[in-house]
C-alpha cells in the first residue's frame, strides 16, 4: 500500500506541473488588458507602465513562467493583482464555503440517488422504474443556473411569508457572526504564522464551527442559507449516481452468484445488499469520486447565482478581472483535488473487493 501511494503521488507531480503550464498560458491568453480591467478603461499610457511593471507582468511570459514555479514550490501563490492580497489568504477565506456547499450536495446525491437506483433495480420495468429513471433524466438536463433561479424565485418570493421561506443569497443573516473557535476559546494564535491560516480555514466552515462552539442559532442560520444551493448543485450529480446504481445493479443480478444466493433460499435482504450491491459498489464508488470533482466545477454558476463567496465565484470574478494570480492558484487547488478524490477512490477499491490488490 504504501509503494502504492508513493507512486501515485510522484504521478501527479507530472500532471500538476502540466495543468499549472497549461493555466498560465491559458489565463494570459483572455482577450482584454489587465490594466484596463482593474484600474478602468481611462486608465493612462503612463499609468497601465507602471502597473504591469509593478506586478511583474512586463517581462517575458517565460521568465514570469520561471519565476511563478519557483515561488508555487516554495507554497507561494503570489499576490492578487485585483486585491494585492496573497492568494493563500483568499483561498483560506473562499475554500471553505465550496468544499461545504460541493460535500453538502453530494451527501444529499450519494443519500438519494443510491437508494433511489437500488429500488428502480429492484422493480425492473414498473412504475417505480419509470418514473425514477425520467425524474433522472429530467435532473441531467436541467441546466444548474435555471434551476437555480427557480429555486430562488419559488422559495424566496412565492413562499416568502409560509414556514417554508428559504433565504435565497448569502451564507447568514443579516447580524449574525461566526465567532471563529479559537477566539471562542481563547487560543493563541501568532499573528502571521502557519497556525493561524489552518485555524481562519477551519473556522471558514461555518457549520462545522458552529457546532464545535456550540453556536446553534448560527448552525440553523447557515444550515437554512445552504438549503436551496444544496439542491440546485446536487441534481445533476444526484441523477447519475441514480442512473448508474440502478444499471450496476441489474448487471449484477444476472450473475451466477447472485442466482445461487436466492437458490439457497437467503432472504431478499441479504440477497441485495450483502452480494448484489456489494458486488456493484465498484462503479458507484468510482462515479460518486468523479462527480465530487464536477461539483466543484459546477460550483461556479451556483455561488453566482447565490451570491455564496466561495471559489467558484472568486474564479468567474478572477477571469473576468484578468487577475492571473488567482485564476492560478485556484485552478491548482482544484486540480489537486481532483487527484486526490481519484487517489481515494482507488483506494477504496481494496476494501470494497478485496481481489483487488494495491502494489
Amino acid at each position: 500500500m504504501a509503494t502504492y501511494l508513493i507512486r501515485r503521488v510522484l504521478a501527479a507531480v507530472p500532471v500538476l506541473l502540466g495543468i499549472l503550464i497549461v493555466t498560465f498560458m491559458m489565463a494570459r491568453m483572455i482577450p482584454g488588458d489587465p490594466c484596463k480591467a482593474i484600474l478602468g478603461e481611462k486608465a493612462t499610457v503612463e499609468v497601465c507602465e507602471r502597473f504591469m511593471r509593478e506586478k511583474g507582468l512586463d517581462q517575458p511570459i517565460p521568465v514570469q513562467l520561471g519565476i511563478y514555479m519557483k515561488d508555487v514550490a516554495q507554497g507561494d501563490f503570489g499576490n492578487s493583482i485585483r486585491f494585492n492580497r496573497s492568494v493563500v489568504e483568499i483561498l483560506v477565506e473562499r475554500l471553505p464555503m465550496t468544499i461545504e456547499l460541493g460535500m453538502s450536495a453530494l451527501l444529499l446525491a450519494v443519500i438519494v440517488g443510491i437508494p433511489a437506483g437500488i429500488l428502480s433495480a429492484l422493480r425492473r420495468n414498473s412504475a417505480v422504474d419509470v418514473a425514477t429513471m425520467v425524474g433522472a433524466n429530467i435532473g441531467v438536463s436541467v441546466p444548474v443556473f435555471w434551476l437555480g433561479l427557480m429555486l430562488a424565485y419559488v422559495f424566496a418570493l412565492l413562499l416568502k411569508d409560509t414556514p417554508f421561506w428559504l433565504p435565497p443569497t448569502g451564507r447568514l443573516s443579516a447580524g449574525l457572526v461566526a465567532t471563529p473557535f479559537f477566539e471562542v476559546y481563547n487560543l493563541s494564535v501568532p499573528e502571521g504564522s502557519t497556525r493561524e491560516l489552518v485555524y481562519e480555514f477551519i473556522s471558514n466552515f461555518y457549520i462545522f464551527n458552529s457546532i464545535i462552539t456550540g453556536n446553534w442559532e448560527v448552525l440553523a442560520d447557515a444550515s437554512k442559507h445552504l438549503i436551496l444551493p444544496t439542491l440546485a448543485l446536487a441534481t445533476i450529480p444526484l441523477a447519475i449516481i441514480a442512473r448508474m446504481t440502478r444499471s450496476s445493479m441489474l448487471e449484477v443480478s444476472e450473475l451466477d452468484f447472485v442466482r445461487t444466493a436466492r437458490a439457497k433460499g437467503l432472504k431478499d435482504r441479504s440477497v441485495v445488499f450483502r452480494h448484489s450491491f456489494r458486488n456493484a459498489l465498484l462503479p458507484i464508488v468510482t462515479i460518486v469520486g468523479l462527480q465530487l470533482g464536477v461539483l466543484f466545477g459546477g460550483a461556479i454558476l451556483t455561488e453566482t447565482i447565490f451570491g455564496l463567496a466561495g471559489v467558484g465565484r472568486m474564479l468567474f470574478e478572477a477571469i473576468t478581472a484578468r487577475d492571473f494570480p488567482v485564476i492560478q492558484g485556484f485552478t491548482l487547488v482544484i486540480a489537486l483535488g481532483y487527484v486526490v478524490v481519484n487517489l481515494l477512490v482507488d483506494i477504496s477499491y481494496a476494501f470494497i473487493d478485496p481481489r483487488i490488490r494495491l502494489r
